[in-house]
């Protein structure tokens, strides 16, 4: 099976057809250039002009008019519930990733952030789900500026730029 044409523009919204799905985790909605794979198993170039969040798009157009759906994958995940409020302004202060819900909090499983949640007196259950946190409260984007993404094999905070902070 060939390669499909390479991408021509990001969609916002559903087009009338759907021709097949890009399953991606979290940190791969974030990307500039890469080949990826549709679910079908049909490979494509993603080019843009800047790292963009994918998050904010419904899909992808293809040069050839095929239209694919991004659908966030399933990933290790820690439901989070008890003081909301004030649990979440933890999380943030951390720069974590998270997803609000009217009962509940989402992180990634991450073994420092659940530690200190422990300590904040939240209930914890790991699940498995799609996970999709809010953007940054500056316009687009994502909430954490710095965060060193799955390329140096890790995506633990480091605290490095925040010594002012304390």
């Amino acid at each position: 099976m060939t390669d499909l044409p390479p991408l021509r523009r990001l969609l916002k919204s559903k087009p009338e057809h759907c021709d097949g799905s890009v399953i991606l985790d979290y940190d791969a909605r974030l990307m500039r250039r890469k080949r990826l794979m549709t679910a079908q198993g049909r490979g494509f170039l993603v080019d843009l002009a800047e790292v963009t969040n994918l998050d904010e798009w419904w899909g992808f157009e293809l040069e050839d008019g095929t239209t694919l759906e991004i659908v966030p994958a399933d990933e290790s995940l820690v439901e989070v519930t008890g003081d909301l409020a004030r649990l979440a302004w933890h999380i943030g202060n951390r720069h974590t990733p998270c997803q609000i819900e009217e009962n509940r909090l989402l992180i990634r499983h991450d073994h420092v952030i659940e530690a200190m949640l422990a300590q904040l007196g939240a209930r914890m259950r790991h699940l498995t789900g799609p996970f999709t946190p809010e953007g940054g409260a500056y316009g687009h984007g994502r909430t954490m500026g710095h965060d060193h993404g799955s390329a140096h094999g890790h995506s633990h905070d480091h605290d490095h730029d925040h010594a002012h902070a304390h």
